[in-house]
């Protein structure tokens, strides 16, 4: 640090009383340590190739009140140097602050200090050349900062410590825990009704039977529940990503799926709604191939993901769109700021578009509840 950069600092902070002079050294705290003839960054402006001393600047920053014939007086009776009077606003401007630079302050010239007054005050490298100091300010600079304080001492605050934050931190561990303990409970109890054929989930998988959804009057044959996602990779949804999105919800992207997976495909995926309260479970089946099922497997599918394509349909066993939506729920999910041309077919049918961002995933869980909201209101509505 520079004596003119520190006795700036001292001044703006009103410390000019821990300023104390020592001899030939100004000692500036318990911090820095100037030879009080050194010249400082500062030159006039009035006398040319001057360049002020730490002891000139000092005692003109304490009487700056005084009138300057006054101050001229004063700095006379102390055989100091005195500041020149058309330096004086600038250089008083500067030092109190209320400018942060100056045309008058040149590091190229500074006059580095003797060994002796080294050892007096800032110690600077014997080896360095003074030639390339005088030339290289910052290194100059460098050469004359001293450490205030290590990394030990900085955690050292008063009236403060970590408490706070580390029982802040153990509770957030404590949550984590506690929602993990319960989403591993969730599921074993969802995996252990769905074995038992439990009544509350109305499936029953013993004896090797085949599961049967037990809703009165409805039209859902034997089997779990069936959800159709279209096989293009032009769709949102797929086989690879639907998992991730209905039971964590969170998109991936299809090809970031396919990577992962090392582009093997499956035939069919299981869901279930985990992230819910409910300790009853329900069991659902996705698939992407509505050729390859029989005539009984289509009195179990109860949603699909619609491309917004005619062709999507072309294997369906219903007449037309108004049928299939009376039996089976659709959904349609697209990017919040996709055009408009993306849905002009789907806003015909009686489909829920669903719109997600591409960016925030943090709202995809939103966008998946709605999903299972609707597709379980689907559910109770066909079991009345």
């Amino acid at each position: 640090m520079d004596p003119l950069t520190v006795l700036r600092e001292y001044t703006i902070r009103n410390h000019l009383d821990k300023i104390s002079r020592v001899g030939d050294d100004f000692h500036f705290g318990k911090e820095y340590t100037f030879p009080a003839t050194i010249e400082t960054a500062y030159r006039s402006k009035h006398v040319k190739s001057t360049h002020y001393t730490l002891e000139t600047l000092h005692h003109f920053i304490t009487n700056q009140h005084l009138k300057h014939s006054e101050y001229v007086q004063n700095a006379s009776a102390n055989r100091i140097p005195p500041v020149t009077l058309p330096d004086r606003k600038a250089l008083q401007d500067y030092l109190t602050g209320k400018i942060s630079s100056s045309d008058s302050i040149d590091f190229t010239m500074i006059v580095i200090p003797t060994a002796a007054e080294a050892d007096a005050g800032d110690k600077i490298d014997q080896t360095a050349d003074e030639d390339d100091l005088i030339t290289n300010p910052i290194k100059w600079i460098k050469t004359m900062e001293r450490p205030l304080k290590d990394r030990e001492q900085i955690l050292c605050c008063k009236n403060r410590d970590f408490y706070s934050f580390l029982t802040a931190a153990t509770r957030r561990d404590e949550e984590r825990q506690r929602q993990d303990a319960l989403q591993r409970k969730d599921n074993l109890v969802a995996k252990s009704r769905i074995e038992r054929g439990g009544e509350e989930l109305g499936l029953g998988l013993d004896g090797g039977q085949k599961a049967k959804l037990h809703l009165k009057g409805s039209k859902i044959g034997e089997g779990v529940p069936i959800i159709l996602v279209p096989s293009a990779f032009s769709t949102l949804i797929t086989i690879y990503n639907v998992k991730e999105f209905l039971e964590d919800g969170v998109f991936i992207p299809t090809d970031v799926k396919v990577n992962q997976m090392k582009g093997v495909k499956p035939d069919c995926v299981t869901v279930q709604k985990k992230f819910s309260r409910d300790r009853v479970v329900t069991a659902y089946e996705v698939r992407d191939k509505p050729s390859t099922l029989k005539s009984e497997d289509w009195d179990r599918v109860v949603a699909v993901f619609v491309l917004g394509k005619e062709w999507q349909f072309k294997d369906w066993p219903y007449k037309d769109h108004v049928e299939i939506f009376n039996k089976v729920l659709g959904f349609f999910l697209r990017f919040e700021d996709d055009s408009v041309e993306s849905a002009k077919h789907v806003k015909q049918w009686n489909v829920k578009i669903i719109s997600i961002s591409k960016n925030k995933r943090h709202q995809d869980r939103a966008a998946a509840l709605e999903v299972w909201d609707r597709l379980e209101e689907f559910m109770r509505s066909r079991s009345r």
